[in-house]
């Protein structure tokens, strides 16, 4: 009989319907790694499971397997849990002063000695924008890093493009940051959670201070796959803030995938330059009730930087392009924090979240559309230089009721 209780229900759905000699992508946790590579090797040298990546930061393994032997997986001793290997991609000028990041640059805030890290298509290296900026590419998809997609670059501008092409019209949220990118998305802007996970932990070896995942998948989840529970384990450990983008299957409730889940990442929504919602921008409550998004961020018509070979967007300039997305809202969001950690770099992650949230500039919409409103870099930078209170709890933790609740007694 095989043990479902180890696992995920996404994966047992995905078992019913693939034949016995179809390949599964998974993710495997397990007690220790050389006990598992040990146990897997018959099935190793026989080629019936194939490993894809293996991970330092959790005790997790992405293979390949085909249907008929995940039986024989799930009763080996080492294994805890397993997930499906699921598919994710992308999320696709007034903005930056509407979130009032002007006033913080001029208090000599622009992100210098903050390292960004973007997990995204790439990043055009030759971009004049990034000149002197970019630390470090890798890719986990093949390939050195280039942005063939356009999507990443973009990402990137928003978050810490100097505006050099456009005399400073389409600067980032922190123009002086580093970046540190690692393509994990193809030229289509798709890619897998195992390569997300991967780029993850090589984030974390560059000792970066904040990660960018303007990217998720469409189901909605609850916070227990694996990508977000790595996310969960990095922000909460390492102390490393990450900024998820919430998707665009709005307008629908409980429509955010994975990892914008995640309970200690700052998961991002979109607003129009109305400052209303917008209408693709993805709902909560998560599937386990939690409120998501946390915060939304400038979202539709955003210019930024185009790269060379770029696939999507509307041609602005040679050098920039207009593109819409929650995957355009997180890197105001990631360069936000990156300000923050420059003004104050005793913050932890949970600091950091409090002061975006409290600082942000509630839109008078649903909880589960807007979380605490649309996110203002000066309120946040007032908050997170007051004396950082020690008996809040994570507000990313409370059921979305509660805060319905509060907000009608406001309104009461």
């Amino acid at each position: 009989m095989m043990m479902t209780y180890k696992i995920s229900p996404d994966l047992q759905l995905r078992m019913r319907s693939a034949a016995t000699t179809q390949p599964l992508r998974i993710i495997v946790r397990h007690r220790q790694p050389t006990a598992f590579m040990s146990a897997a090797a018959h099935a190793l040298r026989a080629g019936e499971i194939a490993i894809r990546r293996q991970y330092r930061l959790v005790s997790a393994t992405a293979l390949e397997i085909p249907a008929a032997h995940l039986d024989t997986l799930v009763q080996d001793d080492t294994v805890e849990y397993i997930w499906p290997d699921l598919p994710v991609h992308t999320c696709l000028d007034v903005s930056v002063p509407r979130i009032r990041a002007p006033q913080v640059w001029n208090l000599g805030l622009r992100g210098e000695g903050i390292r960004i890290a973007i997990l995204d298509t790439g990043i055009d290296p030759q971009h004049p924008d990034f000149a002197g900026r970019i630390a470090a590419i890798t890719s986990f998809v093949g390939g050195d890093g280039s942005d063939d997609n356009g999507h990443g670059t973009h990402v990137a501008g928003i978050a810490a493009g100097s505006g050099a092409v456009s005399n400073g019209r389409f600067r980032g949220v922190a123009p002086e940051a580093s970046l540190y990118v690692a393509k994990v998305l193809d030229a289509n802007g798709d890619g897998l959670m195992s390569n997300v996970m991967a780029g993850i932990e090589w984030a974390v070896t560059q000792e970066v201070h904040v990660i960018n995942l303007s990217l998720g998948g469409d189901t909605p989840g609850d916070g227990s796959d694996a990508l977000s529970t790595l996310c969960d384990q990095v922000v909460r450990q390492l102390g490393i803030v990450i900024c998820v983008a919430a998707g665009n299957n709005g307008p629908a409730n409980s429509t955010i995938g994975a990892p914008g889940v995640a309970r200690r990442v700052i998961t991002v929504g979109a607003a129009d330059d109305t400052d209303h919602v917008a209408q693709f921008s993805s709902r909560g409550p998560t599937l386990d009730g939690r409120l998501k998004p946390d915060i939304v961020f400038p979202g539709t018509g955003i210019v930024s930087a185009r790269a060379a070979n770029a696939r999507v967007g509307r041609p602005i300039q040679p050098h920039y392009a207009e593109l819409s997305g929650t995957s355009m809202a997180t890197p105001h969001a990631t360069g936000a924090v990156a300000l923050l950690l420059q003004a104050n770099p005793n913050l932890k992650p949970e600091d950091v979240k409090r002061a975006l949230l409290g600082g942000a500039l509630d839109l008078n919409e649903m909880p589960t559309a807007q979380g605490s409103g649309r996110g203002d870099v000066l309120g946040a930078y007032q908050r997170a230089m007051r004396p950082i209170p020690t008996q809040l709890e994570e507000a990313d933790t409370e059921n979305w009721w509660g805060s319905l609740r509060r907000l009608l007694g406001n309104i009461g």
